[in-house]
Protein backbone atom coordinates (compact mmCIF):
# COMPACT_ATOMS: atom_id res chain seq x y z
CA UNK A 1 0.00 0.00 0.00
CA UNK A 2 2.12 2.48 0.75
CA UNK A 3 4.78 1.80 -2.57
CA UNK A 4 1.63 2.09 -4.43
CA UNK A 5 0.32 5.57 -2.73
CA UNK A 6 4.12 7.13 -3.09
CA UNK A 7 4.50 6.22 -6.68
CA UNK A 8 1.27 8.05 -7.06
CA UNK A 9 2.50 10.61 -5.48
CA UNK A 10 5.29 10.95 -7.66
CA UNK A 11 3.44 11.24 -11.19
CA UNK A 12 2.74 13.90 -12.92
CA UNK A 13 -0.87 15.15 -13.49
CA UNK A 14 -2.87 17.69 -15.13
CA UNK A 15 -2.40 19.72 -12.26
CA UNK A 16 0.64 18.95 -10.83
CA UNK A 17 2.07 19.35 -13.79
CA UNK A 18 5.93 18.99 -12.78
CA UNK A 19 7.39 17.65 -15.81
CA UNK A 20 6.73 21.83 -17.40
CA UNK A 21 9.70 24.41 -18.29
CA UNK A 22 8.17 26.47 -15.41
CA UNK A 23 7.87 24.34 -12.57
CA UNK A 24 11.89 22.94 -13.22
CA UNK A 25 12.87 26.61 -13.84
CA UNK A 26 11.13 27.95 -10.07
CA UNK A 27 12.40 24.75 -8.33
CA UNK A 28 15.87 25.18 -9.91
CA UNK A 29 15.53 28.95 -8.64
CA UNK A 30 14.03 27.86 -5.56
CA UNK A 31 17.33 25.57 -4.07
CA UNK A 32 20.21 27.02 -2.65
CA UNK A 33 23.42 24.96 -3.63
CA UNK A 34 23.90 23.27 0.41
CA UNK A 35 20.11 22.09 0.05
CA UNK A 36 20.84 18.34 -1.41
CA UNK A 37 18.83 15.96 1.18
CA UNK A 38 14.87 15.73 0.52
CA UNK A 39 14.21 17.41 3.80
CA UNK A 40 16.81 20.70 3.07
CA UNK A 41 15.57 20.85 -0.70
CA UNK A 42 11.53 20.50 0.88
CA UNK A 43 11.92 23.02 3.64
CA UNK A 44 13.71 25.56 0.81
CA UNK A 45 11.00 25.38 -1.71
CA UNK A 46 8.60 25.66 1.07
CA UNK A 47 9.67 29.33 1.95
CA UNK A 48 10.24 29.73 -1.98
CA UNK A 49 6.20 29.31 -2.16
CA UNK A 50 5.44 30.63 0.87
CA UNK A 51 7.73 33.82 0.25
CA UNK A 52 8.26 34.40 -3.13
CA UNK A 53 4.84 33.54 -4.62
CA UNK A 54 2.32 36.16 -3.77
CA UNK A 55 -0.96 35.11 -1.71
CA UNK A 56 -4.25 36.73 -2.84
CA UNK A 57 -7.61 35.45 -3.11
CA UNK A 58 -9.15 38.18 -4.47
CA UNK A 59 -9.62 37.82 -8.40
CA UNK A 60 -7.98 34.40 -8.17
CA UNK A 61 -8.34 32.50 -11.22
CA UNK A 62 -10.11 29.06 -10.80
CA UNK A 63 -10.04 27.63 -14.70
CA UNK A 64 -8.18 24.66 -15.12
CA UNK A 65 -5.37 26.54 -16.77
CA UNK A 66 -5.13 28.81 -13.62
CA UNK A 67 -4.85 26.26 -10.99
CA UNK A 68 -1.97 24.52 -12.62
CA UNK A 69 1.21 24.31 -11.23
CA UNK A 70 2.79 25.75 -14.63
CA UNK A 71 0.72 28.55 -14.43
CA UNK A 72 1.12 29.96 -10.73
CA UNK A 73 4.88 29.18 -11.56
CA UNK A 74 4.71 31.49 -14.03
CA UNK A 75 2.61 34.12 -12.87
CA UNK A 76 4.03 34.03 -8.69
CA UNK A 77 0.18 35.02 -7.77
CA UNK A 78 -2.64 32.91 -6.07
CA UNK A 79 -4.56 31.61 -3.23
CA UNK A 80 -3.89 28.13 -1.41
CA UNK A 81 -5.10 25.84 -3.68
CA UNK A 82 -2.53 27.39 -6.43
CA UNK A 83 0.33 27.46 -3.78
CA UNK A 84 -0.01 24.04 -2.72
CA UNK A 85 -0.56 23.30 -6.10
CA UNK A 86 2.98 24.23 -7.01
CA UNK A 87 4.48 23.13 -3.98
CA UNK A 88 3.19 19.46 -4.29
CA UNK A 89 4.33 20.02 -8.26
CA UNK A 90 7.63 20.92 -7.34
CA UNK A 91 8.24 18.23 -4.70
CA UNK A 92 7.67 15.93 -7.18
CA UNK A 93 9.67 17.32 -9.55
CA UNK A 94 12.13 16.63 -7.01
CA UNK A 95 11.63 13.07 -6.50
CA UNK A 96 9.70 13.72 -2.93
CA UNK A 97 6.38 12.16 -2.72
CA UNK A 98 3.39 14.71 -2.50
CA UNK A 99 -0.51 15.11 -1.95
CA UNK A 100 -2.96 17.84 -1.68
CA UNK A 101 -5.24 18.17 1.38
CA UNK A 102 -8.40 19.68 1.18
CA UNK A 103 -10.34 21.34 4.27
CA UNK A 104 -12.82 23.56 5.68
CA UNK A 105 -11.53 26.18 8.22
CA UNK A 106 -12.63 29.01 10.25
CA UNK A 107 -11.80 32.73 9.94
CA UNK A 108 -9.35 32.40 7.17
CA UNK A 109 -6.81 35.56 7.35
CA UNK A 110 -10.41 37.27 6.51
CA UNK A 111 -10.95 40.69 6.16
CA UNK A 112 -14.56 42.20 7.26
CA UNK A 113 -14.52 42.47 3.30
CA UNK A 114 -13.96 38.86 2.56
CA UNK A 115 -15.96 37.43 5.57
CA UNK A 116 -19.23 39.54 4.02
CA UNK A 117 -18.18 37.89 0.57
CA UNK A 118 -17.77 34.91 1.92
CA UNK A 119 -20.96 34.78 3.74
CA UNK A 120 -19.69 34.18 6.88
CA UNK A 121 -16.45 33.20 8.84
CA UNK A 122 -15.83 29.72 7.51
CA UNK A 123 -13.99 28.94 3.73
CA UNK A 124 -14.69 25.60 2.15
CA UNK A 125 -11.96 23.61 0.26
CA UNK A 126 -8.60 25.39 1.91
CA UNK A 127 -5.64 23.70 0.78
CA UNK A 128 -1.95 22.66 1.73
CA UNK A 129 0.02 19.82 1.35
CA UNK A 130 0.74 16.55 2.49
CA UNK A 131 4.83 15.49 2.34
CA UNK A 132 6.38 12.39 2.79
CA UNK A 133 9.93 12.87 4.23
CA UNK A 134 12.26 10.41 6.10
CA UNK A 135 9.62 7.56 6.18
CA UNK A 136 6.49 9.49 7.31
CA UNK A 137 4.06 11.71 6.10
CA UNK A 138 4.10 15.53 7.85
CA UNK A 139 1.78 18.38 6.39
CA UNK A 140 2.81 21.80 5.53
CA UNK A 141 0.86 24.97 4.64
CA UNK A 142 3.10 27.57 2.48
CA UNK A 143 0.21 30.04 1.68
CA UNK A 144 0.63 33.41 3.90
CA UNK A 145 3.95 34.94 3.11
CA UNK A 146 5.45 37.32 5.38
CA UNK A 147 3.89 40.74 4.24
CA UNK A 148 0.52 39.63 4.45
CA UNK A 149 0.99 38.12 8.16
CA UNK A 150 2.91 41.19 9.10
CA UNK A 151 -0.30 43.35 7.83
CA UNK A 152 -2.45 40.81 9.63
CA UNK A 153 -0.71 40.92 12.79
CA UNK A 154 -0.20 36.61 12.58
CA UNK A 155 3.37 34.95 12.68
CA UNK A 156 4.51 33.54 9.41
CA UNK A 157 3.76 29.86 9.24
CA UNK A 158 7.34 28.06 9.43
CA UNK A 159 8.24 24.37 8.50
CA UNK A 160 11.08 22.29 9.32
CA UNK A 161 10.30 18.86 7.49
CA UNK A 162 9.95 16.86 10.69
CA UNK A 163 6.29 18.07 12.44
CA UNK A 164 3.36 19.15 10.74
CA UNK A 165 3.29 22.99 9.84
CA UNK A 166 -0.95 23.49 9.90
CA UNK A 167 -2.54 26.91 10.47
CA UNK A 168 -2.13 29.76 13.00
CA UNK A 169 -4.49 28.79 15.68
CA UNK A 170 -3.76 32.07 17.27
CA UNK A 171 -2.74 35.72 16.37
CA UNK A 172 0.32 37.79 18.15
CA UNK A 173 -2.33 39.38 20.37
CA UNK A 174 -3.10 35.61 21.30
CA UNK A 175 -6.40 35.90 19.79
CA UNK A 176 -7.92 32.54 18.21
CA UNK A 177 -7.28 33.20 14.43
CA UNK A 178 -7.98 29.68 13.07
CA UNK A 179 -9.30 26.09 13.20
CA UNK A 180 -9.84 23.01 10.95
CA UNK A 181 -13.52 22.02 10.67
CA UNK A 182 -13.40 19.65 8.64
CA UNK A 183 -10.91 17.49 6.09
CA UNK A 184 -12.14 16.40 2.91
CA UNK A 185 -9.40 13.85 2.33
CA UNK A 186 -5.55 14.01 0.34
CA UNK A 187 -5.57 13.58 -3.29
CA UNK A 188 -3.01 12.78 -5.73
CA UNK A 189 -4.16 15.31 -7.97
CA UNK A 190 -6.99 18.48 -7.19
CA UNK A 191 -10.50 17.27 -7.99
CA UNK A 192 -10.88 19.76 -9.61
CA UNK A 193 -15.07 19.64 -10.17
CA UNK A 194 -15.51 18.77 -6.80
CA UNK A 195 -13.52 21.74 -5.62
CA UNK A 196 -15.27 24.00 -7.76
CA UNK A 197 -18.75 22.89 -7.29
CA UNK A 198 -18.18 23.35 -3.40
CA UNK A 199 -16.92 26.60 -3.45
CA UNK A 200 -19.73 27.79 -5.61
CA UNK A 201 -22.27 26.87 -3.67
CA UNK A 202 -20.49 27.41 -0.56
CA UNK A 203 -19.43 31.78 -1.45
CA UNK A 204 -21.31 32.46 -4.36
CA UNK A 205 -20.56 35.93 -3.00
CA UNK A 206 -16.95 35.29 -3.94
CA UNK A 207 -17.45 34.98 -7.26
CA UNK A 208 -17.48 37.73 -9.82
CA UNK A 209 -19.27 38.44 -13.32
CA UNK A 210 -17.82 34.66 -14.29
CA UNK A 211 -18.16 31.54 -12.33
CA UNK A 212 -14.06 30.65 -12.66
CA UNK A 213 -12.45 33.60 -11.29
CA UNK A 214 -13.39 35.46 -7.59
CA UNK A 215 -14.06 38.94 -7.57
CA UNK A 216 -11.65 41.70 -7.99
CA UNK A 217 -9.81 43.69 -5.09
CA UNK A 218 -6.84 42.95 -2.72
CA UNK A 219 -5.96 41.70 0.79
CA UNK A 220 -3.61 43.99 1.34
CA UNK A 221 -6.15 47.14 1.23
CA UNK A 222 -8.75 45.15 2.88
CA UNK A 223 -5.86 45.20 6.08
CA UNK A 224 -5.21 48.75 5.45
CA UNK A 225 -8.62 49.80 5.88
CA UNK A 226 -8.67 47.30 8.77
CA UNK A 227 -6.41 48.79 10.26
CA UNK A 228 -7.36 52.14 9.64
CA UNK A 229 -10.92 51.43 11.41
Amino acid sequence: MTTRLSTAALEATEFLDHESEQVRAFVADALPPGATTPTEQAVALYYAVRDTVRYEVYGADLTRQGLRASTVAAGRSGMCLHKSVLYAAGLRSLGIPARLVLTDVRNHLASPKLISLLGGDVFHQHCLTSVRLEGQWVRATPVFNKTLCRLYRMAPLDFDGTADSLHHPFDLQGRRQMEFLRFHGEFDDLPYEAVLTDLRAAHPGLFGAGDDRFTAGSLEHDADRTAAA
